[in-house]
């Protein structure tokens, strides 16, 4: 039986289109148009039809600072002040708004980029933190609540995608079981294909031994085999199998997709050569063949000493990548429908150490959002002089994903239904930054 969603659109596999393959239609038929054709073409009219595929347009990729940046050697310098440490700031393509001196890329690209100053998330210590941080609000013992990630695949994915998701590269052993991701009470279909060893997933080719006829030949078979039993039959369990099966076929049709060996060799150059750099281009290229939510993380940023040199490091790091990561996608014509987001599970205290470090401090800290439904070259929220607390504009982690949903043009209080419980994307009350949205 087709599934009806509230606004009338049809789940079937019959009414599902995608966007390129309806603008590709359009483009090879556009001498004759045929009453189904103005039949769709009346439905792309409607209001609720034209949202849902304005919706899922849309994709985000996650820039996970694992173990805490520093919003002082980042998006929120205090040069010249006791916390404020060796570094300068450096004025940016936006009059009036300033960055640490180790982002000269990001500064010249903060026309695409909106940063909150004002995050005062509470919890201190790593888990609890990033735990918080994934699921926009505290862990619940009686129900196990789904991720950003998964949230964002649920909402965002094409009934009809042969490619993964949700991707989440985790690579470093530190703070790695502390951001898996989960599906939660959304199921399998939504859980992450969680890479920590390579860029590629392992299994996912066919064997030498099998031909590709052979390997045809057998999946045509099995095909005919399982329609010919489904008749008749109504059976969750069998669609479920079915689907798992549709989806691993996908899977290893998507192979190629984290392999860049094919990408030019300016590309890469752009990127740098590090994991990090690689792994970020394989998240462009999954959001630019349909994967909602790719995470790439990089560790370990919990410089309880050495912070200036550590940051040094990384600092410089994140303003290739992610800059090469905004020109890539604005060149591509992808920014305006990607979600860029940097996070991390706390900041780091403006006081510095005996051992030249700043140690966790979830008070008052920065992340970044760019391109998508964003006010590019804004700033939300203020710390005072020292950086020690939030002045304006205090938010906690809801109204953090409350402004992700809204920028992606998801309701954040839409609510999911576990039984007869309602539960909400966001907790109720929680408000988007309306200040920063495009």
């Amino acid at each position: 039986m087709t599934k009806q969603h509230d606004h009338g659109f049809s789940a079937s596999s019959e009414h599902v289109i995608t966007r390129r393959g309806f603008f590709g239609g359009v483009a090879t038929s556009t001498a004759v148009l045929t009453a189904a054709d103005m039949t769709l073409l009346d439905r792309l009219q409607e209001p609720a039809f034209a949202e849902e595929l304005k919706a899922r347009d849309k994709r985000v990729i996650l820039l996970w600072l694992a173990g805490g940046a520093s919003q002082l050697e980042t998006f929120d310098p205090k040069p010249g002040r006791p916390t404020g440490g060796p570094y300068r700031s450096i004025q940016t393509t936006v009059p009036g708004i300033e960055v640490s001196e180790l982002m000269p890329r990001i500064a010249q690209r903060l026309n695409h980029t909106a940063i909150i100053r004002s995050l005062n998330t509470h919890i201190g210590d790593h888990g609890g933190a990033a735990t918080l941080m994934h699921l926009g609000r505290r862990p619940e013992a009686a129900l196990k609540l789904p991720d950003l990630g998964a949230m964002i695949s649920k909402e965002l994915m094409r009934a009809d995608s042969q490619v993964p998701d949700y991707v989440n590269f985790y690579t470093a052993t530190e703070g790695r079981y502390s951001a898996v991701g989960s599906s939660g009470f959304l199921g399998s279909r939504h859980a992450p294909m969680f890479l920590t060893t390579e860029t590629k997933p392992e299994n996912l080719s066919r064997l030498a031994s099998v031909s590709e006829i052979d390997h045809q030949q057998r999946s045509d078979l099995r095909d005919l085999l399982s329609r010919r039993f489904a008749r008749g039959r109504q059976s969750s369990a069998l669609g479920s199998h079915n689907e798992a099966y549709a989806r691993v076929r996908g899977l290893m049709s998507s192979e190629k997709l984290f392999d860049i060996s094919g990408e030019p060799q300016s590309v890469r150059d752009r990127y740098g050569p590090t994991l990090f750099g690689e792994q970020t281009i394989v998240a462009r290229r999954l959001i630019e063949a349909g994967t909602p939510f790719v995470k790439v993380s990089r560790a370990w940023w919990d410089s309880h000493g050495q912070n200036f040199e550590t940051h040094l490091e990384l600092v410089s790091e994140l303003d290739i990548v992610m800059s090469a990561l905004i020109d890539d996608l604005q060149e591509r014509g992808l920014l305006d429908h990607t979600l860029v987001v940097t996070l991390s599970e706390f900041g780091r205290t403006p006081n510095i150490n005996q051992s030249l470090g700043r140690d966790h401090f979830a008070s008052a800290w920065s992340i970044s959002l760019t391109g998508c439904g964003i006010q590019g070259g804004s700033v939300y929220g203020k710390t005072d002089d020292d950086g020690q607390t939030v002045v304006e504009g205090e938010l906690g982690a809801a109204e953090v994903f409350a402004t992700i949903f809204s920028a992606l043009g998801i309701d954040h209080q839409k609510e999911y239904h576990i039984g007869s419980r309602p539960v909400p994307l966001t907790d109720p009350g929680s408000e988007a930054v309306t200040e920063i949205l495009a």
